[in-house]
């Protein structure tokens, strides 16, 4: 049927920016016009994807997050334009399986096949917000804020009335949130998709979410984290609307095409078919709407290499429409916030400034489209002053809280990156400044922090390639270039975007490259400081190279500092692919030939340390072989032993908010899940075991039998938690991960033992990291320290800390407050 514009449906009481009304207030009054679209007649009720889960913040004792669903876009009839869809969540009262009665309720909670019904009132419902619609899809946010209690608890939700497809996911879903005393069960991974060309089938799919479900089956997961790459989107040049430009041969050509309006529209349809495929496959569908997720981008978020190309070619039409379409539907499926109302294109011209006000208003891409305007920014959010350099578009980093005493900041490193800076020196003060903020009003309050848990996509304690580097961008390679260039020789050696040596944007991505050795410096120095000033522990958590690593920071062995009080000690948890495939071994085994221990002062040395005792489900590694590199899928799970800790039984409908004995814990443990060469299972102050560096409760940071301090002690276990690395980590025992009560973070990598078993069997590697014990008070009014001169940014003006918002992490602290000293335990 033929409908004249869009003008129809309101979504939710709100003013629509179609062909035929005029656009909402702020969207510089464009002059859109009638126009006559065909299409087809929907009721708004059909589920294209989702429901996704993302958390955000807690406020005291209140947790923030929110429900996205998908439905299919069109005319709605006259009967069902006023139609908005409802959200109701309903904490789920603990009933044993045997105890149910006829069911009557609406709410139906289900985990691996089993459901319980309930026959008592919904606790909430909430209306849908419409974040944005097209003529293809609809995007409905449910806002949630639930109180927190002494116990964690399951909520259940269903969003009635909707259709689910019939292989995908069904309207009633549920999630665990934590007790108002516990900090959250991490589970955090990288690189959830296949890279163009690889086999999935030789790969068995997705099949390490199947052992994610296993485990939040039995041990429910409060947070979700993905450090980047959280979906694949480099096919948009090989079978996708790139393929025509990609395979134009002349580099000045490509950098001169023209981002037309057509070709933005096949790109906008390819990013949003793309994310609605994968989001809706399983079994990483299942994961998504049940454990609430928080998420940074990365390059393939947009395309493979994308900031870390030569700058002439980033700033070509076609890189900047692709990064701001991306940048479109990263902002809808992984923040549940709506979009710029406009995307770059050549034929709007308004849309190609870059002057810090954001993309100007396309008349033709507002036809039969709403997008919701002045949303409230929620106050987990830090947002970079300028726009990026390639996406016209602000930065957007994370500062939130993980429970009780865990803090999180993640960093945007993709927004502003070009091949010589990943962040501009203005927005890392700004994220300074606020943590610093959040740090002191949480160690003014009852519930001070004891981790930073920091999310860098990329990892910043990693070994040197700077020979790789040198060689690819020298001119040796300059034939080589030239022959692809005339004849088209070694195509698969030279990159199709700038006709650079392919592997160079990754190897420029890198922290450790010689372009970032500054930033690099200038970051570690700063979370250094956080850490000494506010007596937090600093864990990183990092993704992007497709294999396990843990590489840390460490004083000096000269300073004979201990672990646990050694603020420059920070652990970088390598933790990547989820999904795509591993380097060859011999890519991991270069890698840990280069591993050497590096000084990146006078003070702080760094490293890689073993933790991988034996290859996956097999014998254990010989002792000359690669122990700091696993090139295998995997994934991270990361629980504070802290002594408040609640276990959730594994009949899963009982609450124990003590915790278990390790004997009791599911019956006695069995000899398979203790070392041969252990005394015991693995705590702060264990017996040492045969199979360990260092002394129980000690570090091998102390003097050698000469007298002298030992410079390779780096290259040892520092610490209890690094004594027993690998399988025979208390963290790598499931039946002990979490539960030793010394405020530790136990932190488990989980690999995949066969690619080929769809079921996604892991082998569990250990390392636990202790707290922090300064002698210093901490301070609970901000100490704001000008950061942005260290990187070039310039003087900035001084001002009163007092004045600063602290926002999610703690309460407000006033001026008189006190400070409080450190301690080691909560």
């Amino acid at each position: 049927m033929a409908a004249v514009g869009y003008g129809g449906f309101d979504g939710a009481n709100e003013r629509v920016a179609t062909a035929n009304a005029p656009p909402p207030v702020g969207l510089g009054g464009a002059d859109v016009r009638p126009t006559t679209v065909y299409v087809e007649v929907v009721d708004g009720r059909e589920v294209s994807c989702g429901p996704l889960l993302n958390y955000r913040r807690m406020e005291g004792n209140v947790w923030f997050g929110s429900v996205l669903i998908v439905v299919r876009g069109g005319v709605t009839r006259p009967a069902d334009h006023a139609w908005v869809p409802e959200l109701l969540l309903k904490k789920l009262a603990p009933r044993r399986p045997e105890e149910l009665v006829e069911p009557v309720g609406h709410i139906y909670a289900s985990r691996q096949g089993q459901g319980t019904e309930y026959d008592t009132p919904i606790d909430a419902s909430i209306k849908g917000e419409l974040l944005y619609s097209d003529l293809r899809n609809r995007f409905w946010r449910f806002n949630i804020a639930l109180e927190m209690d002494e116990l964690e608890a399951e909520w259940a939700d269903q969003i009635p009335l909707l259709r689910f497809p019939s292989d995908g996911k069904t309207d009633r879903q549920s999630f665990w949130v934590p007790s108002i005393n516990e900090s959250m069960r991490i589970m955090f991974h990288s690189c959830n998709g296949f890279s163009v060309g690889t086999d999935e089938d030789a790969w068995s799919g997705p099949a390490l979410w199947n052992d994610v479900q296993r485990v939040h089956s039995q041990t429910p997961f409060h947070v979700m984290i993905g450090g980047g790459d959280q979906i694949y989107n480099d096919g948009i040049r090989v079978h996708g609307p790139l393929r025509e430009w990609t395979s134009i041969s002349n580099p000045r050509k490509r950098r001169e095409y023209a981002f037309s309006e057509t070709l933005r529209k096949d790109c906008d349809d390819y990013y949003v078919d793309n994310y609605i495929r994968w989001y809706s496959t399983e079994p990483f569908a299942s994961s998504n709407g049940q454990i609430p997720q928080l998420n940074l981008w990365d390059d393939h978020d947009i395309i493979d290499g994308f900031g870390s190309y030569v700058s002439n070619f980033m700033q070509c039409d076609v890189f900047r429409g692709i990064g701001g379409t991306a940048y479109k539907y990263y902002l809808l499926f992984q923040h549940h916030l709506p979009p710029p109302v406009s995307t770059y294109t050549t034929d709007a011209p308004q849309t190609m400034n870059n002057d810090g006000t954001g993309v100007g208003v396309d008349p033709v891409q507002m036809r039969g489209t709403f997008v919701k305007q002045n949303d409230q920014m929620d106050p987990s959010y830090v947002i970079g002053r300028q726009p990026g350099p390639y996406v016209a578009e602000h930065s957007r980093s994370i500062v939130t809280r993980l429970g009780a005493r865990i803090a999180f900041f993640g960093l945007d490193a993709r927004t502003e990156r070009t091949r010589r800076q990943v962040n501009y020196p203005e927005t890392y003060q700004l994220i300074f400044d606020r943590i610093s903020s959040e740090l002191a009003a949480a160690a003014a309050s009852e519930k001070p922090i004891k981790h930073l848990v920091v999310l860098l996509g990329i990892p910043i304690a990693y070994p040197r390639l700077t020979w790789v580097e040198n060689i690819l961008s020298s001119p040796l390679m300059g034939p080589v270039k030239f022959l692809n260039k005339r004849f088209g020789l070694g195509g698969g050696f030279i990159n199709r975007f700038d006709g650079s040596v392919d592997l160079v944007d990754d190897l420029d991505d890198h922290y450790t490259a010689h372009r970032h050795k500054a930033e690099r410096f200038q970051l570690v120095k700063m979370l250094q400081d956080l850490s000494g000033t506010y007596g937090v522990r600093v864990t990183i958590l990092s993704g992007d190279v497709h294999l396990a690593a843990v590489g840390r920071f460490y004083a000096n062995p000269k300073l004979g500092i201990p672990v646990e009080e050694d603020s420059r000690y920070m652990a970088n948890i390598v933790s990547s692919a989820i999904v795509n495939k591993p380097p060859p071994a011999a890519i991991a085994n270069l890698l840990h030939h280069q591993n050497k221990i590096h000084h990146l002062d006078k003070e702080t040395d760094e490293t890689l340390i073993k933790m991988f005792d034996r290859e996956p489900g097999q014998v254990p590694k010989k002792s000359s072989s690669n122990k700091v590199t696993m090139p295998s899928r995997n994934w991270t799970m990361i629980t504070e032993c802290s002594a408040t800790t609640a276990r959730v039984n594994q009949v899963r409908n009982r609450t124990e908010s003590i915790p278990v004995p390790i004997t009791e814990m599911d019956g006695s443990v069995g000899p398979d899940l203790i070392a041969a060469t252990s005394h015991t299972i693995a705590t702060g102050g264990a017996e040492q075991t045969p199979g360990s560096d260092a002394p129980a409760g000690g570090s091998t940071v102390a003097a050698t039998t000469s007298g002298k301090v030992n410079k390779k002690a780096g290259m040892l276990s520092l610490g209890p938690g690094e004594a027993e690395f690998g399988t025979i980590n208390r963290a790598a025992d499931p039946l002990v991960h979490g539960y030793s009560g010394d405020g530790a973070l136990d932190v488990a990598i989980r690999v995949e033992k066969d690619q080929h078993d769809p079921s996604g069997q892991t082998q569990s590697y250990g390392i636990f990291i202790p707290t922090l014990t300064i002698a210093t008070p901490i301070p609970t009014i901000p100490v704001l320290r000008d950061w942005a001169t260290n990187f070039g940014g310039g003087h900035r003006r001084s001002r009163n800390s007092l004045g600063s918002r602290f926002g999610s992490i703690g309460s407000r602290a006033g001026s008189a407050a006190g400070s409080r000293p450190a301690t080691a335990t909560q």
